[in-house]
């Protein structure tokens, strides 16, 4: 038997819970707004009668390349994030967990060895030092061996394109996960040691390594070496209490479907909402998944500042798009669109929602990293310029400095991160399907409501006091950087 599910009270469609798709809840006359999560999602190319499927066929996104945008004053909740907070809506959450911390404040939710190379010449090098070293774990007694960041950049590269692949690489090096890492270089690439050290700075001497091939007899040898210093530095770590405030957690969604803005995202939203209130940090990604949304984000900027800052991001996100003679719109995915996603503003207004609805404290450019201006020292929730392709945003978020990061998918995914990722279904078919990919079953919260959101909450702050994700279990530890330049 069909089930309708109504989002917000003012939409005309519905979402059918057996199959994803829209349905017409009245009449939608053609040039009409389609109304979902009580925004519209597009308009009507034709008269729609009620009853009626709503998807490509019959309606289009209603976004422009260009749009006015009014600040309507500051955030009014309360903007105290400190732990003596409630989290609100019934969703569980506490002031610490067991995690490592670090030199500079932040804590880790591993202690792991990242090998990254300064070019992808020294590819083989790394994988095959990640393939051969390893180690006992002295708390589980786990065999566990380095994690290699391979990537195809480093050289023949200029400008800002460079800058960009030496932030990137620099903020996995100075991730909170990575107990110890070993730089491996080429020895004649662009991206020089002289010019990419001082992005790592942070990085306590104790903690890295360097190995440039060219000037080593044997570089394995060589490798192994360095590494067993390292390894030698971690066996000294182990968990404590750390406060939440020294935790940060990234937000992505990829493959989405019809479910995942009324289970999996709104899932992750109520979880975004109490660890930001208990003084935690999470970073929302996925620039062209907040048009057709980014007023309702503007609307919960803590300050005049703040919004001004999201809007350059908006504007300068989609200036990049018109730049290489792209459509803003050209989204969502055709996997989306099978899944019953039909325009951009529809799969935004989904995408959003792991944000919560607390207040935005700032905005982060590409490559930067949480915590490392005094405008990123608050706890809250931050936005982060970025694409919303999967492999690209993962990097980005492990970059700005998270340690977790929570993936909703309603299609599935076997990507990984430098980080864990807790991959969260939207529906039960994708959870039951596909077992080795997934860490929870978003589509409980149906009939379980809040015992949903309770058992959630302790998938996640188990991942984050250890417990392998999917990703983690695969050894899918992925990373993109985003090219935009010239090659020589």
């Amino acid at each position: 038997m069909k089930q309708l599910f109504k989002i917000h009270p003012s939409d005309n469609v519905a979402v059918d819970l057996s199959t994803g798709f829209k349905e017409a809840l009245s009449d939608i006359p053609e040039g009409s707004p389609v109304i979902k999560y009580g925004f519209p999602i597009g308009h009507a190319t034709k008269d729609i009668g009620a009853g009626e499927t709503v998807h490509t066929h019959n309606m289009a996104t209603s976004l422009r390349e260009h749009e006015e945008y009014e600040y309507h004053g500051a955030f009014q909740e309360n903007k105290s994030l400190t732990a003596d907070n409630k989290a609100g809506d019934g969703f569980p959450c506490r002031s610490s967990f067991s995690g490592y911390l670090r030199e500079d404040g932040r804590a880790g939710t591993r202690n792991d060895l990242f090998i990254i190379p300064m070019v992808g010449c020294v590819n083989f090098v790394a994988q095959r030092l990640a393939h051969e070293c390893s180690v006992t774990d002295p708390e589980t007694g786990e065999t566990k061996y380095p994690v290699a960041l391979t990537h195809p950049y480093g050289c023949s590269q200029l400008g800002g394109d460079l800058l960009r692949t030496q932030q990137l690489l620099a903020g996995l090096a100075l991730n909170p996960n990575a107990g110890g890492v070993l730089l491996v270089a080429l020895g004649c690439e662009n991206n020089t040691l002289e010019s990419f050290l001082p992005f790592a700075s942070g990085k306590t001497p104790e903690r890295l390594r360097v190995l440039v091939c060219q000037d080593v007899e044997d570089e394995i040898a060589e490798g192994k070496r360095l590494i067993g210093e390292l390894f030698d530095r971690m066996a000294e770590d182990r968990r404590t209490q750390c406060p939440l405030s020294a935790l940060t957690v990234g937000l992505k969604c990829g493959g989405s479907d019809g479910y995942s803005g009324i289970t999996a995202n709104p899932m992750v939203g109520r979880f975004t909402d109490a660890f930001t209130k208990a003084s935690g940090t999470a970073i929302l990604t996925e620039v062209p998944e907040m048009f057709g949304a980014e007023q309702i984000l503007m609307d919960r900027a803590v300050s005049r500042e703040v919004f001004d800052e999201i809007v350059e991001l908006i504007n300068g996100y989609k200036d990049y798009f018109v730049r290489h003679g792209q459509t803003v719109y050209e989204n969502p995915s055709p996997g989306n669109i099978a899944g019953g996603i039909t325009t951009l503003e529809d799969k935004s207004l989904g995408c959003t929602q792991k944000s919560g609805s607390g207040p935005v404290m700032g905005v982060l450019r590409y490559g930067d990293r949480i915590g490392a201006s005094e405008k990123t020292k608050e706890p809250g929730l931050y936005l982060l310029e970025g694409p919303g392709n999967d492999m690209v945003a993962v990097t980005n978020l492990a970059a700005a400095g998270c340690s977790l990061i929570l993936f909703t998918t309603g299609r599935g995914t076997p990507l990984g991160s430098p980080v864990p990722v807790v991959k969260i279904a939207s529906n039960a078919r994708l959870a039951g399907k596909k077992t080795g990919w997934i860490d929870f079953d978003a589509s409980s919260v149906l009939q379980e409501g809040p015992e949903a959101d309770r058992r959630f909450f302790e998938t996640v702050v188990a991942a984050a006091e250890g417990k392998l994700t999917a990703n983690e279990k695969n050894a899918a530890h992925e990373i993109a950087l985003m090219k935009d330049g010239v090659t020589l």
